[in-house]
């Protein structure tokens, strides 16, 4: 693989698109591409990088396409080339084919009690974690291992490789309202699968009528579950994250978060 399509995978991987990195594994007799051909699929079909076009590369685009569709993670592609397919070349291809960058990103800003005990179920559960506290001492590796932490400014959190996509859960949790506040601010108009914001709802009334005066859209405010987690009455850090994760998961799994909060 060569690194120019390397850098488009990690581009669109980092940007939070998923796609299918799909390699010619075996080539045989007369054949457009040898064995290392690589081509990446995006969701949306559109690809870089060639296996050789022609009928067998709109078909391993097709499969791609289906695999992202049906959650599937890996598949072989097996194809003659003969001129009963149209493609006179007498050849025969295997291409290996595997889903990249495919995890939904719980994203915590707060690293309190809760904010590990959410990371820890998250990631057991299967998001990719990350953290941000201002505070570098809590948004550590002993307290939150193996996620990406981010300790800046909040300010600077896009500058130093924060990146809200489609599939990101952002969870709100700091230690104070009013730094609960600035982060809605901050994502405000970016992307994400689901937001939630820990608080009663006396506190989320008066934190939204001071977000409306400050400019913040009421689209954003609109899809921030709040008070956030399912009602189940959790008291422990641990209870409260089993009730936030569940809803993220029902979330993920198109379930009818309003049903269930009202039980």
């Amino acid at each position: 693989m060569d690194g120019e399509l390397l850098q488009i995978i990690y581009e669109d991987t980092t940007a939070g698109q998923d796609g299918v990195l799909c390699t010619i594994t075996e080539s045989s007799g007369s054949t457009p591409r040898e064995a290392g051909a690589s081509m990446w699929v995006r969701r949306d079909g559109t690809s870089a990088g060639t296996i050789g076009g022609g009928l067998a590369e709109y078909e391993v685009i097709e499969r791609a396409k289906q695999l992202l569709r049906d959650g599937e993670m890996t598949c072989v592609y097996h194809r003659e080339l003969n001129e009963e397919h149209g493609m006179v070349c007498g050849g025969v291809i295997s291409v290996f084919m595997e889903v990249i960058g495919s995890s939904d990103e719980l994203v915590i800003f707060g690293a309190g009690h809760v904010g590990r005990a959410v990371a820890k179920l998250g990631a057991y559960v299967g998001f990719k974690v990350t953290i941000w506290d201002e505070r570098a001492d809590l948004a550590s590796e002993e307290f939150f291992p193996g996620a990406k932490r981010l300790s800046c400014p909040l300010d600077k959190i896009y500058d130093n490789g924060l990146t809200l996509h489609d599939r990101s859960y952002v969870v709100i949790m700091t230690r104070g309202h009013m730094s609960d506040a600035d982060v809605v601010a901050v994502t405000d108009k970016k992307p994400g699968a689901y937001y939630g914001m820990i608080g009663s709802r006396s506190k989320i009334a008066a934190l939204r009528e001071m977000l409306l005066g400050r400019g913040v859209t009421r689209e954003h405010l609109d899809r921030i579950h709040q008070p956030i987690g399912l009602p189940i009455k959790g008291e422990t850090p641990e209870e409260i994250a089993v009730s936030i994760v569940a809803e993220m998961i029902a979330a993920r799994r198109g379930g009818n978060l309003d049903a269930l909060r009202k039980g």
